[in-house]
């Protein structure tokens, strides 16, 4: 009976490790943004904004629209003419300048400048749309970590249990049945730590890509896992109406739409074309003689009235996609507060009140089972619920900040 006891009490001991889950899903955080190189999510989008190649193709798309403005404000070149002729004048020297009427010049250069602003919104909606995917990649990693801890634990309880279980079987204390389970369960333990330790893989990669950083590159994540707290809708509705980045660049088309409007009126108005001319040879009645004119373009068969129509439409289009999208956003802002909300709950539910009841089974199992009360059997299925619980809390959280993550989609803005 004593050799049992203390076969019981090194179980206990083996055990021990058992009762790190709850304090590590608040815990870890504030130990991992103690370390030095440690990331927080701020931190990885301010890296993300710095060094994206997607953002850094907008920000050049900005360039292109400046540069189209220096196209927009160029004038227009005069034209010159020389002129050889059998009669007299037999030469003739002359230049027209062309002059444009209506403000079209001006015009162009407001349709330029509505572009550019048009062209900073869809930055910033890139931005936006970066930010989200790096909110993403970063809570997807951060799991996925968690995670992989929860399983090596695993993984190690059942190599000790295991471990123990063929010590009391040489002690002739078990049958060979109890070892042959808890080699089981050690097996499924180690496939299952396998398979977590690849996704932490893919999860970096894809981390990284977003950072422009090495696909390999190691991060020590200092946000905590639980970030977010209680959404309200109608906070986030209002943000989305202040904010969104979608609307933001349609209400840019719309400014910029307007002017290429105004642009199509003034392509209405006919150009000016003034001529002088220097004539030469016109013996015996002058050697140097000169002649005036102008010339203008009669609207006859072209008025630029269908122009005027094409931008008509196109501006009550833009007007007509804008009231849809306030529209969609509101719908999907809302749903995905509501969303949020309730995983939020959910997971509060699996860490206050669920985690530490497992946590409580899991150990008046192992107890029963040092004493003798109970086989492998009923200690083996304690800690596999325990660990299904772990693993339910995490998918818990994961949902909780992916809907986060589509709440501030859905916003087009960042979450406060």
């Amino acid at each position: 009976m004593a050799r049992f006891v203390g076969i019981s009490a090194g179980m206990a001991r083996l055990c021990v490790g058992l009762s790190v889950f709850v304090s590590f899903m608040s815990a870890s955080a504030a130990a991992q943004s103690q370390a030095p190189g440690s990331l927080t999510l701020q931190a990885a989008t301010e890296r993300a904004f710095a060094a994206n190649p997607t953002i850094a193709a907008a920000r050049q798309g900005r360039e292109v629209s400046v540069a189209g403005r220096a196209v927009a404000a160029e004038w227009l070149n005069p034209e010159a003419t020389v002129e050889i002729a059998k009669e007299t004048p037999k030469q003739a020297y002359g230049i027209a300048v062309p002059l444009e009427l209506g403000g079209k010049r001006s015009k162009r250069i407001a349709v330029s400048d509505a572009t550019i602003r048009a062209s900073e919104a869809e930055l910033a909606a890139t931005m936006a749309q970066v930010r989200n995917d790096v909110r993403r990649a970063y809570f997807d990693l951060l799991i996925a970590n968690a995670r992989l801890t929860v399983l090596r634990e695993q993984r190690d309880l059942s190599q000790r249990v295991r471990d123990t279980a063929q010590t009391r079987f040489e002690n002739g204390d078990v049958p060979r049945l109890e070892v042959l389970q808890t080699e089981l369960a050690l097996n499924a333990a180690q496939n299952e730590a396998t398979s977590a330790e690849g996704v932490v893989v893919a999860a970096t990669a894809s981390f990284n890509a977003l950072l422009g950083l090495p696909l390999d590159m190691t991060h020590q994540l200092s946000t905590a896992i639980d970030a977010g707290g209680p959404t309200v809708t109608n906070a986030v509705l209002e943000l989305a109406r202040r904010e969104s980045t979608e609307l933001a660049v349609l209400d840019r088309r719309l400014e910029e739409q307007r002017a290429r409007l105004t642009l199509a009126h003034a392509l209405r108005a006919p150009d000016l074309i003034p001529t002088a001319t220097l004539t030469h040879d016109a013996e015996p009645e002058f050697t140097w003689g000169w002649r005036g004119g102008f010339a203008i373009t009669l609207p006859l068969f072209t008025t630029h009235k269908a122009g005027v129509a094409v931008e008509e439409a196109t501006l009550a289009q833009i007007t007509l996609q804008r009231q849809a999208t306030q529209l969609r956003i509101e719908g999907a802002v809302s749903a995905a507060a509501v969303t949020a909300e309730a995983h939020r709950l959910a997971y509060v539910r699996y860490r206050d009140v669920i985690l530490p009841q497992a946590q409580e089974v899991e150990q008046l199992a192992q107890d029963a089972y040092s004493l003798g009360q109970t086989g492998i059997a009923a200690l083996l299925q304690a800690l596999q619920s325990s660990r299904d619980v772990r693993l339910r809390s995490l998918d818990a959280v994961s949902q909780f900040q992916t809907a986060l993550a589509d709440l501030e989609r859905a916003i087009g803005a960042p979450l406060p």
